[in-house]
């Protein structure tokens, strides 16, 4: 014993620094029905289509953004469970997200 006590491993010159374990990624809960909106808040007026509600694992969502980018024929991100496209695009990805199968509804003005 040296004198500390039951002490978590902090460090080890074996393994690097510890992380803690990763849990399987769940997929999210929702109301199952997928929105469509638009929003220009902290982009300097720029207006962005954002989709959430989507019940995707993340690397389906990550997918399906690959996906509506390349429909839109422009930019987009996936930033915490939501679809980011550059540009308004609403109408066309509702069509589009209702032709994969999912129930949507335009949200937002």
């Amino acid at each position: 014993m040296d004198g500390f006590g039951d002490l978590d491993i902090v460090f080890s010159t074996n393994e690097g620094r510890i992380r803690p374990e990763k849990k399987a990624p769940a997929t999210p809960k929702g109301d199952g029905i997928v929105r469509v909106g638009r929003e220009t808040k902290g982009r300097k007026g720029k207006g962005m289509t954002v989709i959430t509600g989507v019940p995707l694992h993340p690397e389906g969502l990550k997918e399906l953004a690959k996906t509506l980018k390349q429909k839109c024929g422009t930019g987009g991100t996936l930033k915490s469970g939501k679809i980011e496209i550059q540009g308004d695009h609403r109408d066309l990805l509702v069509a589009e997200l209702q032709a994969l199968g999912y129930t949507v509804k335009r949200s937002g003005g």
